[in-house]
């Protein structure tokens, strides 16, 4: 048994764009990169995003072309992870203009874990229309690494549905080797 099962679905609650996108407009409206994580469920061959992290403090790192997670930030986002009984699943972070794909560093430095979702919003997420449609779906897959999802597979493979509001948990570092 692996711990990273593969994925054929990925289930999004339309309620954990709408937040993500609100949660990082706030590191928009200052010109840099923000991130929401999504935890959730593997099963069967699906993920279901089941909750959104907000990440704060001196262990998060928003700039215009960089977003840095520290190590310490990260291993408390994996305390919740066992506290919930999920996984870090997923990632939905915000690039300048137009720009959907991921970046060099994205994929050098991101997390490289089996299935990952890595979704790009444009336009620092400041646009109220925003749709998963124009956000730019890459996933990690063993052996190769990030690649983008094309539109019909984007289609087969992500299911937004309407669910009640998942909860929306912060985690913040204390600068301790963060």
């Amino acid at each position: 048994m692996t711990h990273f099962p593969a994925v054929d679905k990925w289930i999004i609650p339309q309620s954990a764009i709408t937040d993500s996108l609100r949660e990082m407009a706030s590191d928009g409206l200052r010109g840099n990169e923000g991130v929401t994580l999504w935890l959730g469920k593997r099963m069967n061959g699906q993920a279901e995003v089941t909750h959104l992290v907000a990440l704060r403090g001196p262990g998060i790192v928003n700039k215009p072309l960089l977003l840095v997670i520290r190590p310490g930030l990260l291993n408390k986002v994996t305390d919740l992870t066992i506290r919930y009984g999920v996984a870090l699943i997923g990632q939905i972070h915000s690039h300048y203009g137009q720009n959907t794909d991921l970046s060099i560093t994205d994929k050098t430095y991101g997390v490289a874990v089996p299935y990952y979702l890595s979704i790009v919003a444009p336009y620092f997420a400041l646009r109220t229309d925003i749709t998963i449609s124009d956000c730019g779906i890459h996933v990690f897959e063993p052996s190769k690494g990030y690649r983008r999802m094309n539109q019909n597979e984007v289609l087969s493979r992500v299911q937004v549905v309407q669910k009640e509001t998942i909860p929306f948990l912060t985690v913040k570092g204390d600068g301790d080797g963060e």
